[in-house]
């Protein structure tokens, strides 16, 4: 674990039946040469004493934001500008809801609030409190913010349910802070081309074909790669979505226009990923006032789209190149043959029939296959991680291409 050492890290505690496993996190930490400050809800407290954290930690534990006349500083500040890294564990359904809803109304919440360093909440409560619709949505809530999660285990709880809502395994917790810290500038100095969402294909000036895409994947990985460090590009169609922080963005509607800004961009490349949803054809005619209801029947006839894909295919010399396919059958197989195709050195494949996958969702699973034709399986996850378990592999398989950016 040297991605952590030297590493500055607050841990939040909140009151739950695994508050005592926090120590265990802590302590493990400090050992593997990580600073610690605790910062513990007065909840928390009822679970497990201060003065564990304190012999573990070697630090003061904090918890009262009037309970330090003496020091100069102010603690929920201090913190905040202290810490490269906040993670609470466990994260209750009541500081999900705090933070999600922007109450800060204790030493932790208003820490959270004022740190500018990235806050990972690992949860654990009650499988019923867990699946609750308000708890599940402000757990997606907060996601879209940027805030990270390592999900709870299964399996049997203190209070004798079974279920979701277990604290990860503390393994789990520790190799996630590693992640954060091992990632946060393995891309530096690279320039990154995603491309994202739906494309629009109009028959006249109200209506158009287009596809069920929301961009949450292309988007995923337009954030995983600047908070990376990578310069990064993002091509997206319409959407509904905020686009990720340090990231410059360019709008286009149709499959036309995002194969222009796409050829313009990709020369200053270094990797493309290219998960738009492009339409494959387009309206042979397009009618300048709308189409008045005045037969039973309308033919259209479409015509091919340019494929942005194989184009770059052709052009791509050095620059690694990642597709993705959706598929409804024969994954594997189609995937591969797409590849081959157009000349990709990675392609994403997932059946976008199965439940928590594919369009719209905020998870996402499937294959990651290399042009040997190692194929890597990705499990069910939150689509940002989705996003950084794909970089994680291609990087792994082109060290090259990050040995060059430092």
């Amino acid at each position: 674990m040297d991605a952590v050492k030297g590493k500055k890290i607050v841990i939040g505690i909140t009151g739950g039946i695994a508050a005592y496993k926090a120590a265990e996190v802590v302590s493990s930490l400090v050992k593997r040469g990580a600073q610690v400050k605790v910062i513990m809800t007065a909840h928390a407290m009822e679970f497990i004493k201060p003065l564990t954290l304190e012999t573990l930690s070697g630090n003061p534990v904090y918890y009262d934001m009037f309970s330090r006349p003496g020091a100069w500083e102010i603690d929920h500040i201090s913190l905040a500008k202290w810490a490269d890294l906040l993670v609470v564990v466990p994260a209750t359904a009541n500081i999900l809801g705090k933070v999600a809803h922007g109450i800060a109304d204790d030493l932790l919440s208003t820490t959270i609030m004022a740190t500018r360093a990235q806050v990972i909440f690992a949860p654990a409560m009650n499988t019923n409190m867990y699946t609750n619709p308000i708890v599940q949505e402000n757990i997606s809530f907060l996601k879209s913010k940027g805030y990270m999660f390592i999900p709870p285990a299964a399996g049997r709880l203190a209070c004798g349910d079974y279920g979701e809502g277990k604290l990860a395994d503390i393994q789990d917790i520790l190799d996630a802070i590693e992640n954060y810290f091992s990632r946060k500038s393995d891309l530096k100095g690279l320039r990154m081309l995603v491309t994202a969402g739906p494309t629009r294909e109009y028959l006249d000036p109200v209506r158009f074909i287009s596809n069920p895409s929301s961009g949450k994947m292309g988007y995923a990985i337009a954030a995983a790669c600047a908070e990376r460090g990578a310069d990064v590009e993002l091509v997206s169609g319409p959407v509904s979505i905020s686009p990720p922080p340090g990231v410059k963005l360019y709008r286009v509607e149709t499959a036309k226009e995002m194969f222009e800004k796409v050829m313009e961009i990709f020369p200053l490349c270094h990797m493309v990923f290219k998960a738009a949803a492009v339409g494959d054809y387009r309206p042979e005619t397009y009618y300048p006032t709308k189409i008045k209801k005045d037969n039973d029947r309308l033919t259209l006839t479409l015509v091919k789209n340019p494929d942005i894909l194989k184009e770059l295919g052709k052009r791509k010399g050095k620059c690694i190149l990642v597709g993705f396919a959706a598929e409804t059958e024969n994954i594997e197989e189609y995937a591969m043959k797409k590849m081959r195709e157009k000349n990709l050195d990675f392609i994403v494949a997932n059946d976008v029939t199965r439940q928590g996958a594919g369009f719209e969702k905020n998870t996402n699973e499937g294959l990651l296959i290399t042009r040997e034709g190692e194929v890597i399986a990705i499990p069910q996850m939150d689509k940002k991680e989705f996003a950084h378990r794909i970089i994680d592999e291609v990087i792994k398989r082109c060290p090259a291409l990050c040995q060059g950016s430092n």
